[in-house]
């Protein structure tokens, strides 16, 4: 019988557990943090003091919901990084404790990979579609934007990623200009559905190779808004839906064309092959950015992978899963090892 692997996902504003059985989600818990929507972003201090306060409840919810004993656990995973310290401290600390209370191994896990594995995660009452090696992933969230080129579970390589900001970034600092509450991106997305994508136009970066830019996306946009507001003060109320749409897609419209670019590339892969092309992160979780793969994917001939919306924000399911997958390759951690804030790649 597969392992049962609990993990634990602590690296931002959510509290996160859940326990998995090899590669099927037996429960998927996750705490959030309301506390932040009052400042427009994320708090560190207020996150780590609440990751404190919501852990212990959401680890015993996530093995009760498991319906099994924690001494039916094989191994406790753990966001190693990368994140926010404090937050991650709680997560790891507790997971050592755990891990050395029941005499079982412990596993780090890094963040950004265990968003690209979440396309493995099965549900115990239907099988789902998973890439095969290699596929391209972007990987696409409001600290990272970054196009990999996984070769296998943990042989990844990372062909383009944000000099700045990231894209979900761009998304929220955008919706916080507009007026909008934070977190602004899935509200951006919902307003765009009644907007005009053509009606206003954007500066776009003009970045050599397979990285991103979008501070000088965020700038024009904070411009073009403060000369529209001189003229009419009602400018964004007036035309909210219309702007929302416009910033959507020019964001999603640099997003992709990098994306094309790395898996059309004749440098990187063979021009006639087929290939599996994924997205994973928080922002997967927009409708347009999941349109505009569907439709790029139909046009190139490419295999198009989408994560469940459950699995495209931060969460422990794909913290476990990728620790499932150390389990098997005996790669534990010790009680010694510390958390990172920056990533690794």
């Amino acid at each position: 019988m597969p392992p049962f692997i609990l993990g634990i996902e602590s690296s931002c504003d959510d509290t996160s557990a859940s326990v998995v059985n090899g590669t099927t989600v037996l429960s998927n818990v996750t705490a959030n943090q309301e506390v932040h929507k009052e400042f427009g972003g994320v708090v560190p201090e207020l996150a780590s003091r609440a990751h404190q306060q919501n852990i212990v409840p959401v680890i015993e919810a996530a093995i009760r919901r498991a319906n099994i004993g924690k001494n039916q656990l094989a191994a406790v995973a753990f966001t190693q990084g990368p994140g926010l310290l404090g937050s991650l401290l709680v997560g790891s600390s507790f997971a050592k404790s755990f891990a050395m209370g029941l005499s079982i191994p412990l596993i780090e896990v890094d963040h950004m990979q265990a968003h690209i594995l979440a396309h493995f995660l099965q549900q115990p009452d239907q099988a789902n579609a998973i890439p095969s090696f290699p596929f391209v992933c972007l990987t696409v969230s409001g600290g990272h934007t970054q196009i990999v080129l996984v070769r296998d579970y943990f042989t990844m390589e990372v062909l383009g990623q944000t000099i700045d900001d990231a894209a979900g970034e761009a998304f929220d600092k955008t919706a916080k200009i507009l007026g909008l509450p934070y977190p602004g991106g899935p509200i951006i997305d919902k307003l765009a559905a009644e907007g005009d994508s053509s009606r206003f136009s954007f500066a776009r970066p003009k970045i050599a190779g397979l990285d991103y830019s979008f501070s000088g996306l965020k700038t024009s946009i904070l411009y073009f808004i403060r000369d529209e507001l001189k003229r009419d003060p009602d400018f964004i109320e007036k035309n909210k839906n219309d702007l929302c749409a416009s910033i959507q897609k020019t964001i999603i419209d640099i997003l992709m064309i990098k994306l094309k670019i790395a898996v059309t590339s004749s440098i990187q892969y063979p021009a006639s092959s087929a290939f599996d092309v994924a997205i994973a992160g928080g922002v997967s979780a927009n409708s347009a950015l999941r349109k505009a793969l569907t439709e790029m994917a139909k046009e190139e001939g490419w295999n198009a992978f989408i994560p469940p919306f459950e699995y495209t924000t931060d969460n422990a399911a794909m913290i476990a899963i990728a620790g499932y997958f150390k389990f098997l390759k005996g790669e534990f951690a010790r009680q010694s090892t510390i958390s990172y804030a920056r990533s690794r790649w």
